[in-house]
Protein backbone atom coordinates (compact mmCIF):
# COMPACT_ATOMS: atom_id res chain seq x y z
CA UNK A 1 0.00 0.00 0.00
CA UNK A 2 1.61 3.45 -1.21
CA UNK A 3 -0.28 6.51 -1.69
CA UNK A 4 1.70 7.21 -5.05
CA UNK A 5 4.40 10.02 -5.68
CA UNK A 6 1.25 12.20 -7.74
CA UNK A 7 -0.28 13.26 -4.49
CA UNK A 8 2.89 15.59 -3.03
CA UNK A 9 3.74 16.53 -6.60
CA UNK A 10 -0.54 17.48 -6.51
CA UNK A 11 0.24 19.40 -3.20
CA UNK A 12 3.32 21.57 -5.03
CA UNK A 13 1.78 22.13 -7.72
CA UNK A 14 -1.45 23.77 -6.09
CA UNK A 15 0.88 25.42 -3.29
CA UNK A 16 2.87 27.01 -6.46
CA UNK A 17 -0.12 28.42 -7.91
CA UNK A 18 -1.15 29.91 -5.54
CA UNK A 19 2.25 31.40 -4.17
CA UNK A 20 3.03 32.64 -7.89
CA UNK A 21 -0.71 33.65 -9.01
CA UNK A 22 0.10 37.29 -8.42
CA UNK A 23 3.77 37.85 -10.19
CA UNK A 24 3.70 35.90 -13.37
CA UNK A 25 1.50 33.29 -15.83
CA UNK A 26 1.85 30.24 -13.90
CA UNK A 27 2.12 27.43 -17.07
CA UNK A 28 2.70 23.69 -16.81
CA UNK A 29 5.86 24.27 -18.07
CA UNK A 30 6.91 26.44 -15.01
CA UNK A 31 5.28 23.90 -12.52
CA UNK A 32 6.99 21.18 -14.48
CA UNK A 33 10.39 23.14 -13.13
CA UNK A 34 9.24 24.17 -9.67
CA UNK A 35 8.18 20.63 -9.09
CA UNK A 36 11.32 18.95 -10.70
CA UNK A 37 9.06 16.48 -12.66
CA UNK A 38 8.46 15.50 -16.19
CA UNK A 39 6.03 17.89 -17.80
CA UNK A 40 3.32 15.16 -19.15
CA UNK A 41 3.14 13.68 -15.64
CA UNK A 42 2.44 17.66 -14.29
CA UNK A 43 -0.23 17.42 -17.17
CA UNK A 44 -1.60 14.50 -16.28
CA UNK A 45 -2.39 15.78 -12.63
CA UNK A 46 -3.37 18.65 -13.72
CA UNK A 47 -5.98 17.50 -16.00
CA UNK A 48 -7.25 15.11 -13.16
CA UNK A 49 -7.26 18.72 -10.70
CA UNK A 50 -9.35 20.35 -13.43
CA UNK A 51 -12.02 17.69 -13.63
CA UNK A 52 -12.28 17.42 -10.26
CA UNK A 53 -12.49 21.56 -10.58
CA UNK A 54 -9.67 22.29 -8.03
CA UNK A 55 -7.93 24.16 -11.22
CA UNK A 56 -9.10 25.90 -13.85
CA UNK A 57 -6.71 26.38 -17.25
CA UNK A 58 -6.95 29.18 -19.98
CA UNK A 59 -4.77 29.08 -22.86
CA UNK A 60 -4.68 33.26 -22.61
CA UNK A 61 -3.18 35.54 -20.29
CA UNK A 62 -4.42 33.95 -17.65
CA UNK A 63 -2.81 30.32 -17.59
CA UNK A 64 -3.00 27.99 -14.50
CA UNK A 65 -5.25 29.25 -11.49
CA UNK A 66 -6.75 27.67 -8.90
CA UNK A 67 -10.99 27.16 -9.13
CA UNK A 68 -10.78 27.13 -5.38
CA UNK A 69 -9.67 28.63 -2.24
CA UNK A 70 -6.63 27.08 -0.26
CA UNK A 71 -8.97 26.69 2.05
CA UNK A 72 -11.89 24.77 0.45
CA UNK A 73 -9.32 22.22 -1.02
CA UNK A 74 -8.37 19.45 1.07
CA UNK A 75 -5.93 16.53 1.04
CA UNK A 76 -9.10 14.40 0.56
CA UNK A 77 -9.87 16.54 -2.31
CA UNK A 78 -6.63 15.70 -3.77
CA UNK A 79 -6.59 12.35 -2.83
CA UNK A 80 -9.54 11.68 -4.45
CA UNK A 81 -8.75 13.38 -7.58
CA UNK A 82 -5.45 12.07 -8.06
CA UNK A 83 -5.73 8.57 -6.50
CA UNK A 84 -8.75 7.37 -6.10
CA UNK A 85 -9.20 4.27 -4.45
CA UNK A 86 -12.06 1.92 -5.94
CA UNK A 87 -14.50 0.00 -3.90
CA UNK A 88 -11.93 -2.86 -2.46
CA UNK A 89 -10.66 0.06 -0.32
CA UNK A 90 -7.26 1.69 0.55
CA UNK A 91 -6.48 -2.40 1.41
CA UNK A 92 -5.65 -5.06 -1.80
CA UNK A 93 -6.50 -8.23 0.15
CA UNK A 94 -4.66 -11.52 -1.51
CA UNK A 95 -7.16 -12.85 -3.62
CA UNK A 96 -7.03 -16.62 -3.38
CA UNK A 97 -6.54 -17.49 1.07
CA UNK A 98 -6.86 -21.68 1.15
CA UNK A 99 -9.94 -22.47 2.85
CA UNK A 100 -8.66 -25.21 3.91
CA UNK A 101 -6.12 -23.94 5.59
CA UNK A 102 -7.77 -22.87 9.73
CA UNK A 103 -5.87 -18.92 8.80
CA UNK A 104 -7.15 -18.83 5.52
CA UNK A 105 -10.41 -19.55 6.05
CA UNK A 106 -10.77 -16.58 9.00
CA UNK A 107 -8.20 -14.12 7.72
CA UNK A 108 -10.75 -11.70 6.25
CA UNK A 109 -13.15 -11.88 9.23
CA UNK A 110 -9.78 -10.81 11.31
CA UNK A 111 -9.14 -8.00 8.89
CA UNK A 112 -11.53 -6.50 6.80
CA UNK A 113 -13.06 -4.15 9.45
CA UNK A 114 -9.77 -3.18 10.74
CA UNK A 115 -8.44 -2.35 7.52
CA UNK A 116 -11.85 -0.43 6.92
CA UNK A 117 -11.27 1.36 10.13
CA UNK A 118 -7.70 2.33 9.29
CA UNK A 119 -9.15 3.61 5.77
CA UNK A 120 -11.62 5.86 7.48
CA UNK A 121 -9.36 7.34 10.28
CA UNK A 122 -6.88 8.02 7.33
CA UNK A 123 -9.26 9.83 5.08
CA UNK A 124 -11.26 11.88 8.22
CA UNK A 125 -7.72 13.27 9.03
CA UNK A 126 -7.09 13.95 5.56
CA UNK A 127 -10.46 15.95 5.49
CA UNK A 128 -9.02 18.39 8.43
CA UNK A 129 -5.95 19.53 6.14
CA UNK A 130 -6.11 22.40 3.93
CA UNK A 131 -4.28 23.91 1.27
CA UNK A 132 -4.17 26.57 3.29
CA UNK A 133 -2.48 24.79 6.50
CA UNK A 134 0.47 23.92 3.82
CA UNK A 135 0.56 27.32 2.07
CA UNK A 136 0.85 29.01 5.33
CA UNK A 137 3.93 26.32 6.31
CA UNK A 138 5.23 27.52 2.92
CA UNK A 139 5.04 31.19 3.69
CA UNK A 140 6.52 30.86 7.47
CA UNK A 141 9.35 28.68 5.73
CA UNK A 142 10.11 31.31 3.11
CA UNK A 143 9.96 34.52 5.61
CA UNK A 144 12.76 32.69 7.53
CA UNK A 145 15.12 32.12 5.15
CA UNK A 146 15.34 35.84 5.03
Amino acid sequence: MQITSKFTITVHIITAIDYFKDDMKVTSNFLAGSVGANPVIVRTVMGSLKDAGIISISQGQSGISLAKGLDEITFYDIYKAIDPVGEEGLFHFHENPNIECPVGRNIHAALDERLHQIQDKMELEMKSITMADIAADIQKKIEAEG
